[in-house]
């Protein structure tokens, strides 16, 4: 059943699945002026489906991060079409933005956005209440296998960047999602943790029969990706 536009109500968008991104001719607006642009998704016809795996690779000022809030509609300062089965999302009204937010789309921030001031698990429990997706057994589970099943109750001001990568990616996970974006997801992570947390992302998007995207700078999660697309 295809993803419907505003003229649909919030509660049907919810139940409903979406099999496909693309992009289409899209190009930020700061790369406006710019006749050097070489990439595999600006100024492109780029396919995201459902199901697959993708990696994103580019240089710091390429426009990943700035990929991501397209897709999850934090931002709009750009030319061509960002489409969800078919539908244009400029059109959407936030209301509409959010329920994306909740059911279909799950994003793991580049910078986190954690809140340093509560624990890692209330970090994720804020989410999960709204979703109320997850037990917690299964959060702690997840805490376990990616090495900080000890800081359950530590707030995540006193953590290191990498802790709060694995708390970011827990609360990435305890929601209903048709794609997940995890935008440089282990930066700051060994190689031990990072092959632990792509296990549990996949894992997760396998259960759900989700599309991932994952982007790297450098440092990229070791998978058997669909697809590799140089931004």
């Amino acid at each position: 059943m295809p993803f419907v536009s505003n003229h649909v109500s919030q509660s049907i968008i919810c139940r409903l699945e979406m099999e496909k991104i693309e992009f289409l001719n899209v190009l930020p607006q700061v790369f406006a002026q710019r006749d050097d642009i070489k990439s595999g998704i600006w100024r492109q016809e780029k396919v995201f489906e459902k199901g697959k795996l993708y990696l994103i690779e580019a240089e710091s000022g390429k426009g990943k991060s700035t990929f991501c809030s397209y897709v999850t509609g934090y931002r709009h300062d750009y030319s061509g079409k960002v489409m969800f089965d078919g539908n244009d999302t400029q059109s959407y009204k936030e209301n509409t933005w959010t329920a994306i937010r909740q059911r279909h789309i799950a994003l793991l921030f580049q910078e986190l956005r954690l809140f340093p001031e509560l624990t890692a698990y209330e970090n994720v429990e804020i989410k999960n209440k709204l979703t109320q997706w997850k037990s917690r057994k299964q959060i702690e589970t997840w805490f376990e296998r990616l090495g900080i099943a000890d800081k359950l109750s530590t707030k995540v001001g006193r953590m290191s960047f990498g802790q709060q990568q694995r708390v970011a990616m827990v609360r990435s996970l305890v929601q209903p999602f048709d794609f997940m974006l995890a935008d440089e997801p282990i930066s700051h992570l060994d190689d031990a943790n990072a092959a632990t947390m792509g296990e549990v992302m996949m894992e997760e998007a396998r259960a759900q029969g989700a599309g991932v995207i994952v982007t790297s700078i450098g440092k990229r999660i070791l998978l058997d990706y669909d697809d590799v697309v140089a931004l």
